[in-house]
Order: structure tokens, then C-alpha cells, then sequence
């Protein structure tokens, strides 16, 4: 067995009592979490929740004690709050994954055969890697509008040149998880179903930021993880249209997927529904911790929540390009509509060692590398390189996050502290 050795760790300071409102994140006083967009801090309500259901943990539809039956009863309520945040339709299915990745290899597996995936190269490895061989990969387009013209053209050439009656799914993001940038979702489903192709949005780092409505949006697939929407215990869901997710084998075959099991080899008929992909004792505390939240943000005044963050985002962003060492990347124009996500560099310096040292000289965790989006990351360092008419840019790029419990104070660190790296 092999062992990897871990650096020591100081010892943490005490943490403070725990903040009171369902939406205040817990965190350690003096540490300056700046990056969301990989993981969110939790939020009270999901700490809160799952608290209040430890001492009934039980199994879930697999007794019929009373503690067994309330944590069913939650984990089925959790799917329909779940549901009802992000306007899952009456003919949709609900399925509880670990992650957005999870989830969008679950409806990569759950395609009729011949399906054609049209996709763009600016995804995240999640909403790139999982779909079969053949799929379509467009270009990173210069704006929304281009985006929309690109695939419309795609559509439109695939159904010429290929059987009209074999299904096509388009794959999206709704917000860049490296610059941001928020994608023109409604008008690419519209784009879509113009042509009879299917949409799914991967809506990760869209869902922290700004309400999503499935219906209101008109797409077909949802994925999205709690994790990046302040609700930990390793939990995400799919949601959409069940015809495909009921023609489909199981995600993973085992307990909870069957109706029946008969003494031959492979005499077996599945369930339907979301328990067809939900093999195994299922993640309870994760469903009700992000459940909380839902409900939670359901309750709060969104339209004054993204005011906060574009505030805060704007501060950031006036901040960096002030810093004439530092340049940001992007793929649309500087006005481009986006959420808390800044992508950045600071020429001359390796972006590691930058985020080690903010991290132990100023206490200030952000994230470095490329994002598990490799072909979009290199492309805009490239582009950014020609823009600031630089040779010194690093191979690889800082990001900086921000969500509900970001400050203004905690900005002006980050921007002290690269002030210091000229």
C-alpha cells in the first residue's frame, strides 16, 4: 500500500460561534475564502438541516421502522423542493447524482443509440468529456450572438447531412467556470428545438449566482452539484425529460433499481422513474442539505443577492486592471454579462507560486491551473498574451470567486496583496 505524506498543518484557530441566517456560510475566522467556483462554503441552512436529521439516520426505502420512514419521507421531500427551485415540469425526473460530472455521465449513458452531441470547446471537462464518439465540438465564438449563429449553422448542416430522425443533443454551459461569462441559454434551446435537437445545461456555476428555471429557460436536462450551491455531503442532481432516462439501462445496477429479480441470470425488470438511477443506498444527507438551501434561496431576495455580488464583482475587476502586471482573461468583450468568476494572471510570475504565497503569506485561498477546462484556459492565456502584448505570461492562470459570504474587505486584500507581486 502506498502512503502519501501530508505537509503538517497549523492548528486551526477557534472557529467562531455559528452565524444565525439560513444563508450565511460557515467558515474559520482570518482565512479568506475567495474560491467558490470550485467549492462553495456551506451555508447555515444545509448545516442546520442535517443537524436536525442525524439523530434519525436511517436507511432510506428500506424499513419500515419509524426512523426508516422519516428519512424517506425527507429524502422525498428534498427531491420535490429540489424539483420545484429549478421548475422541474410535471413529466420530468428528479435523479439525486454525486456531482455535475455525475450527473451529465448519467445522461451520456441514458442516449438513444445514434445520438449526435453538438457541444462548444469552451465547456468544462465534465460537459466535454462524457459523450460518445462523433459528437460535434464548435469553436469558442467571439459573443453570445456568435455563439447562437454557430450553432444554428451546426444544426442545420448536421440535419442535411445525416439521418433527420436520429436524435441530437446540444450540451451548454450557462456561466463560464473560468471567465464567468454568462451564455445565452434560452436563445440556444430555441435554436435547438427549432431543428428537433434536445438541450442540457450544465448549470454549476450558474445556479449559485442567479435563479434557473427549466421551463423558463427551455431546456430538456439540468446538472448541477450542490457542492458549488453551499450544500456539501457530495451530492448533485439531473433533471429533465424521462423518456430517454426510462428506455436507458440502469446508471448502476443494484439495490433500489429493480421492481423485480427472478432466480435466472439477468432475469431482471428495473424500476422507472428517478429509482432506476439511483442503485444503492442513496446520499440522504447530501439530498437534504441541498434541499435546505434551495429552499433557502426560494425565500431570499435574489435580485438584491446578485446586486451584492455585481458590486462586489465589479470592485474586483476595477481593482485588477488597475494592476498593470495583471490581466485577466476573457472570452466575449469586458461588458460581457457575468457571474463572480475572475480568471487571471500576473505577468512574470508562476501562477502556483502565487497562489501559495497568497495563501501563506496572507491567509487567501484562491484556485491555480486551468479549470478542467484545458482547451479554453489555453486559449484565452494565448489571447491574453496578444492583447497585453506580453511574452511573460505564466502557462497557466489564477481564479479568484466570490459568493454569498464575500466582502468588500476581502477583495481589497486580494488586490493588496498582488499590488505587493510588481
Amino acid at each position: 500500500m502506498s502512503v502519501t505524506l501530508v505537509p503538517s498543518l497549523p492548528a486551526l484557530p477557534t472557529v467562531a460561534p455559528a452565524p444565525s441566517a439560513p444563508l450565511d456560510v460557515l467558515g474559520v475566522p482570518g482565512e479568506i475564502n475567495l474560491d467558490y467556483a470550485a467549492t462553495a462554503p456551506c451555508a447555515r441552512a444545509a448545516a442546520d438541516a442535517v443537524t436536525e436529521l442525524l439523530p434519525w439516520y436511517a436507511s432510506v426505502h428500506r424499513g419500515a421502522g419509524a426512523l426508516s420512514r422519516r428519512c424517506t419521507l425527507a429524502y422525498e421531500r428534498a427531491r420535490q423542493t429540489v424539483g420545484d427551485f429549478f421548475g422541474a415540469r410535471a413529466d420530468d425526473h428528479v435523479i439525486f447524482t454525486r456531482n455535475t460530472t455525475d450527473a451529465l455521465n448519467l445522461l451520456a449513458r441514458a442516449l438513444p443509440a445514434g445520438t449526435t452531441v453538438v457541444t462548444f470547446a469552451g465547456e468544462h471537462h465534465a460537459n466535454l468529456l462524457p459523450w460518445p464518439r462523433g459528437s460535434v465540438r464548435l469553436p469558442v465564438p467571439a459573443d453570445p450572438a456568435g455563439a447562437v449563429r454557430a450553432l444554428a449553422a451546426a444544426l442545420t448542416e448536421l440535419r442535411r447531412d445525416s439521418n433527420p430522425a436520429l436524435p441530437v443533443l446540444v450540451a451548454v454551459t450557462g456561466a463560464s467556470n473560468v471567465t464567468g461569462e454568462l451564455w445565452p441559454v434560452a436563445e440556444l434551446a430555441r435554436v435547438a428545438h427549432r431543428h428537433g435537437a434536445r438541450i442540457v445545461l450544465d448549470a454549476a456555476q450558474l445556479a449559485p449566482h442567479a435563479p434557473v428555471d427549466l421551463d423558463t429557460l427551455d431546456v430538456d436536462y439540468l446538472a448541477v452539484s450542490g457542492h458549488k450551491l453551499y450544500a456539501p455531503f457530495g451530492t448533485g442532481v439531473l433533471i429533465g425529460r424521462a423518456d430517454w432516462l426510462d428506455a436507458a439501462a440502469p446508471y448502476l445496477a443494484g439495490g433500489g433499481a429493480t421492481s423485480h429479480v427472478g432466480p435466472a441470470t439477468h432475469d431482471v425488470t428495473w424500476a422507472y422513474g428517478p429509482a432506476r438511477h439511483e442503485g444503492g443506498t442513496p446520499n440522504l444527507l447530501g439530498a437534504v442539505a441541498l434541499a435546505a438551501v434551495c429552499a433557502a434561496l426560494t425565500d431570499a431576495d435574489r435580485v438584491a443577492l446578485a446586486a451584492r455580488e455585481q458590486a462586489l464583482l465589479a470592485r474586483l475587476r476595477t481593482g485588477l486592471a488597475a494592476l498593470p502586471h495583471v490581466v485577466e482573461l476573457r472570452t466575449f468583450g469586458p461588458d460581457a454579462p457575468r457571474v463572480g468568476i475572475v480568471s487571471f494572471v500576473v505577468a512574470g510570475w508562476d501562477s502556483a507560486a502565487v497562489a501559495a504565497r497568497l495563501a501563506t503569506e496572507h491567509r487567501i485561498g484562491v484556485r491555480d491551473g486551468l479549470f478542467c477546462a484545458h482547451p479554453l484556459a489555453r486559449r484565452l492565456l494565448g489571447e491574453a498574451a496578444g492583447r497585453a502584448g506580453r511574452r511573460d505570461l505564466p502557462p497557466t492562470a489564477l481564479r479568484a470567486s466570490i459568493g454569498l459570504g464575500s466582502t468588500a474587505a476581502q477583495v481589497d486584500r486580494l488586490l493588496a496583496a498582488l499590488a505587493e507581486l510588481s
